[in-house]
């Protein structure tokens, strides 16, 4: 049975099929928005929302059957574990009574594409490895949008009070020029002032823009080679696994083998005792 389940999952059209069924089951959950056609195919959508679920319960248990079923080797998967409570969530009591939730969870069954693409799956880790060093650089970007967000308050007041009247007003003013969206027209009502307002515009965006996006990006690119080096090594450890588990089943059969050769020798030896025991008898 486990030859068999690792035999399907394995296969080159098992996840495509389950991507079609994926993709059945948003298309499902879309067409459920309009009511029109919940008013009218209803009853058909929710039997089609049925079915894939019965297909994504099917898919979870060849996918621990073949983990030879042991909920061990299954669940040390990070990917297994979110299919696990993604299906079973379906099944949570008040879920299907409530149709905000019931929609919560069948969208969250849309969300298991990502392990079935390798490409969207280095994404995914990618972007989780990248959050701590983006809430670092999410921190010191809001200091440098507060200090000159107070900087910019002290100096255009009283001449642009709609972009500077205060400190929170500033600090919208320099989040969006983050953007670099309307610059010119800040640095043109600036120089009405004085010119000097130029040099607080071009550090600003030398230091923000341009700053703080290339360390953005940096942090990301770093996050996408350790999220590729996770993956090859996944894949690399699930290979390892594999063949141990081949080897240790090559030498149960081995083991089984020799047991079998072991009881013919002592069956024959017993009748051959048998056999010569009688004839004694018969002496």
């Amino acid at each position: 049975m486990t030859v068999l389940c690792r035999r399907i999952v394995s296969s080159r059209w098992f996840d495509p099929l389950i991507l079609g069924v994926i993709f059945v089951n948003a298309v499902t959950l879309g067409l459920e928005t309009y009511d029109s056609i919940a008013g009218s195919a209803g009853d058909e959508l929710h039997r089609l929302n049925d079915l894939t679920l019965v297909v994504f319960c099917v898919e979870l248990v060849l996918r621990f059957g073949a983990e030879d079923f042991n909920p061990r080797r299954f669940f040390k998967s990070g990917w297994n574990v979110f299919d696990f409570i993604v299906i079973a969530a379906s099944f949570a009591p008040g879920v299907r009574e409530n149709a905000m939730l019931l929609r919560l969870v069948r969208l969250a069954r849309i969300v298991r594409a990502v392990r079935l693409l390798p490409d969207l799956r280095v994404l995914t880790v990618a972007v989780g490895r990248s959050i701590p060093g983006v809430a670092s650089l999410a921190v010191i970007t809001l200091l440098l949008v507060y200090v000159y967000g107070m900087v910019g308050w002290a100096i255009f007041n009283d001449h642009d009070p709609a972009n500077f009247e205060n400190v929170g007003q500033s600090m919208v003013t320099m989040f969006v020029l983050l953007t670099l969206e309307n610059l010119p027209t800040y640095i043109e009502k600036g120089q009405e002032l004085s010119n000097w307002t130029l040099l607080f515009y071009i550090s600003y965006v030398l230091v923000a823009s341009f700053l703080i996006f290339n360390l953005f990006i940096g942090i990301v690119i770093n996050s996408m080679e350790e999220a590729r080096a996770i993956e090859l090594h996944r894949a690399e450890r699930e290979l390892l696994d594999e063949d141990e588990v081949n080897d240790e089943r090559a030498h149960a059969v081995i083991l089984r083998e020799r047991l079998h050769h072991l009881k013919t020798a002592v069956e024959d030896l017993e009748r051959e005792i048998e056999a010569q025991g009688a004839s004694r008898v018969r002496r």
